[in-house]
């Protein structure tokens, strides 16, 4: 069976900082073919700021562009399923797709459009990622122009006008598997801080809620995160039933491309680990979970060796989940060996990392 793709949501209120994220994600695709579906439109949507970066002037509703770098848009004003159709079925499939959500079109209902039968079978819910305004969180509001997000709800006649954003900013990081908190730049240390402390105790156990500056995000750390979460609906409930875009009776090997960087990138760091092959999985197992939560890690993926079994252990933790399975025998002549790759904020202790990794207690 062919390897499903991988759909990324990106979501928050206009203005947030998504567009700036995605064009980052773009500019640093190495190779990658990454498909965009975009479903917001106005001064701030990604048609102003990257299609005409790609040097294209317009694109017309439920039309698929080839961009100069590579990707593919697929901008949508109402049929979801027909859009992700019309990008898995093209002869050269995208490596992943990134979905800007509008802000006020929450990701729930979205997530659950991909249990459809048309498309379960070929992509799957990465992750969905909250993109929320640090300094408007700062204020005391969810959006640096509240007036703004509430102009763009009345345009829109599908949405509940009623319902307060504080609401709808809830049910955000609800749904989400990471949150990243723009315009870090513009916060000093004790606020960022205190932000980060609010907004965790907000989303579910695990879900990382990281600082970001101008969209710089590694690619390889909001990428591949394998969460699955058409699959994940009941932790990601919705807190306020208030949309209605996508009818819940239709209910019915991730693309991994490691990018591993030996120095920081964008406030980021990632280091391979190297190890004999292994004596016991299950203890191996608890000690990545206690360094993950000793040093905070974002991300621990790679492959191990198991003494005794003919098989390659694949391992990718994301926060407090830890998923391992077997997915092939070892070639012959094939060193056998354990390999991670370590994802973190820049700073990381990487010798103290070894150690909880190699050591029993």
């Amino acid at each position: 069976m062919a390897q499903k793709i991988p759909a990324t949501v990106v979501t928050g209120f206009l203005g947030a900082g998504k567009t700036t994220l995605i064009k980052h994600l773009l500019d640093n695709a190495n190779g990658k073919r990454i498909a965009l579906v975009i479903n917001e439109f106005g001064d701030l949507g990604v048609d102003g700021e990257i299609l005409k970066g790609c040097g294209i002037e317009g694109c017309a509703d439920d039309d698929v562009v080839e961009l100069s770098n590579g990707c593919i848009c697929c901008t949508v004003a109402e049929d979801f399923v027909p859009a992700m159709q019309k990008l898995i079925e093209r002869d050269t499939p995208p490596d992943h797709i990134v979905i800007e959500t509008s802000g006020l079109a929450l990701p729930q209902p979205l997530v659950r459009a991909f249990n459809w039968p048309d498309i379960r079978t070929r992509v799957t819910v990465d992750g969905v990622v909250a993109v929320v305004d640090g300094p408007a969180l700062s204020e005391g509001r969810f959006a640096a122009d509240e007036a703004a997000v509430d102009r763009q709800r009345g345009l829109d006649d599908t949405l509940d006008h009623e319902t307060p954003l504080s609401e709808l900013f809830e049910d955000q990081l609800a749904c989400a598997d990471m949150v990243l908190m723009s315009k870090a730049d513009l916060l000093d240390s004790a606020i960022s801080g205190q932000l980060t402390t609010s907004l965790k105790s907000r989303v579910r156990g695990g879900v990382a809620v990281l600082p970001s500056n101008m969209g710089a995000v590694d690619p390889g750390v909001l990428l591949g995160l394998g969460v699955g979460a058409e699959d994940d609906l009941e932790s990601r409930h919705e807190i306020h039933h208030h949309h209605h875009h996508h009818d819940d009776d239709h209910e019915d090997d991730d693309h991994h491309h490691d990018h591993e960087h030996e120095h920081g990138h964008d406030g980021f760091e990632s280091f391979v680990i190297t190890m004999p092959e292994l004596d016991d999985t299950e203890a191996f197992l608890a000690r990545v979970s206690r360094t993950i939560d000793t040093h905070d890690l974002l991300r621990v993926k790679g492959f191990a060796a198991v003494a005794g079994k003919p098989m390659r252990l694949v391992l990718q933790a994301v926060g407090p989940r830890i998923d391992s399975h077997y997915d092939r025998p070892f070639a012959a002549g094939e060193e056998r060996g354990t390999r991670l790759v370590i994802i973190g904020l820049s700073g990381l202790d990487r010798e103290k990392i070894l150690a909880n990794l190699t050591q029993a207690a």
